[in-house]
């Protein structure tokens, strides 16, 4: 179990309120013992989990379709990243006003909003598919507004996480989001491959196999997804958390950045994550890889999008079982430094089976990244707090990945697909000892336990203005 847990589940009912004090019905406080799930004693987290699984298959084998498709129009390597850069480009503008949001608003009402206009940016796509798009600008469009979803939606679901379940089962929570998620990334992208291939003449009328196939069958399954997200959610029963309220102007919203500053186990947990997965991106190039290099086709691409996600989601399993109980700094720069020899292994290979397995040790080693990282965001920052801290980790997380989509397609079209990835895996291992120098903080971390973390970032907050 997690260190800081009840080692005999004896907890009181003060310690199984959710870690913000949201009234969470379905928190189960009065079952607070930890154990391998006890997340999932919460009937709130359940029904998310179940709509995250969803959303999340839909989403990894619509971008599939999204990068398939512009690569087929374009064949141009550089326009193949600008597809990240139009997902993330919304984020850069609207970040702040969205943290200030999600604290000041019902988050789940926020969600249902974003993941509305994510739903009609699908169906954008689907009627851009069936009229036979031949440029890609449509698509950049309908990508603009799914990023603006995510934008918004980011860093409320980040921080409505905590009012889900009792803080002794956060990290537990924690982990099996990211178990969650993982498995939606493997499924998704094999989901996205299998729908785009498949002869639908053998299974419908040929009339409608004609226009209902490749990337318009796998747009109309992301929106069946959409729509049972948005089912899912409104059907939770927890209540809204506390409003604060805070002036709507600059200061308030740059909060965020304050805290993260000053928090220097934050600030370099994020930016560690950030310069790494920047850097060290190559899923953007995957397209080019199962086409040009590896000659593995589009069900090809589907299996290298899923390997990472299988890597993660084995790791995640174990760490159900064995959580990171002390020295949670040490292993994350460690596996950062694995990732990125990972990453320079996958960029040489030329043998599809090499390729796997690299990718698969790099999903496995941010895992235990991505895990350390969100437990110390949520853990470490106070509730009034979590909505524009969300927001500033959830704009490190874009730039290190849309924007990194964005930042491998130029660099492949400067110096080929293969120099930019080995030269942003050997940048990574760089990165990995720049932040064991500059973060001693990070480099000292141990438990992953509110109180070590809330001790570990304690630190005085700047004063806001109050309406």
């Amino acid at each position: 179990m997690p260190e800081g847990g009840s080692s005999s589940g004896a907890t009181s009912v003060a310690e199984t309120k959710p870690i913000d004090g949201a009234c969470a019905t379905g928190a189960a406080a009065e079952l607070p013992t930890t154990g391998i799930g006890s997340a999932f004693l919460s009937r709130d987290f359940r029904l998310y989990q179940l709509a995250r699984l969803l959303v999340i298959l839909g989403a990894e084998a619509q971008s599939v379709a999204v990068g398939w498709q512009v690569y087929a129009i374009t064949n141009s390597a550089f326009k193949l990243g600008v597809t990240g850069l139009m997902l993330f480009a919304p984020g850069i503008f609207f970040i702040l006003a969205a943290g200030h949001i999600a604290d000041k608003y019902d988050r789940r009402a926020i969600i249902l909003t974003c993941y509305s206009l994510q739903a009609a940016c699908t169906i954008a796509l689907l009627v851009l598919t069936l009229h036979g798009v031949s440029h890609v600008w449509p698509i950049y469009a309908v990508l603009l507004g799914i990023g603006m979803g995510r934008a918004f939606s980011g860093p409320a679901a980040s921080a409505l996480l905590p009012s889900l379940v009792p803080k002794e089962h956060f990290v537990n929570a924690v982990t099996w989001g990211s178990i969650v998620f993982q498995i939606a990334n493997i499924a998704g992208p094999a989901v996205g491959g299998l729908l785009f291939t498949i002869p639908l003449a053998r299974i419908i009328a040929p009339q409608l196999a004609v226009h209902w196939n490749g990337a318009a069958a796998v747009y109309a399954f992301t929106l069946l997804t959409l729509l049972l997200f948005i089912v899912l959610v409104s059907s939770m029963r927890t209540k809204p958390v506390r409003k604060i309220d805070n002036a709507f102007n600059l200061e308030t919203m740059l909060a965020g950045f304050r805290y993260v500053w000053q928090s220097k186990l934050l600030l370099g947990s994020i930016s560690l994550d950030l310069f790494a997965v920047l850097l060290g991106g190559a899923t953007a190039l995957l397209p080019i890889y199962a086409k040009d290099i590896l000659h593995a086709g589009a069900s090809g691409l589907g299996l290298l999008r899923a390997m990472p996600s299988l890597g993660a989601l084995a790791v995640s399993v174990v760490m159900t079982v064995r959580p990171i109980q002390r020295s949670a700094g040490k292993k994350m720069l460690s596996c950062v430094a694995i990732f990125g020899a990972a990453t320079v292994v996958f960029g040489l290979s030329r043998t599809m089976w090499i390729s796997l397995l690299a990718l698969l040790v790099i999903g496995a080693s941010d895992m235990v990244s991505v895990v350390i990282r969100g437990s110390i965001l949520q853990l470490g920052t106070p509730p009034e707090m979590r909505g524009r801290v969300s927001a500033v980790n959830w704009l490190f997380i874009g730039a290190s990945n849309e924007f990194g989509e964005f930042e491998s397609g130029t660099t492949a079209k400067w110096w080929g697909a293969v120099r930019s990835v080995v030269i942003g895996g050997i940048g990574s291992l760089l990165v990995t000892g720049l932040a064991a120098v500059f973060f001693p903080k990070l480099r000292n971390a141990g438990a992953l336990t509110a109180e070590s973390l809330m001790e570990a970032n304690a630190q005085q907050s700047a004063a806001e203005p109050i309406d």
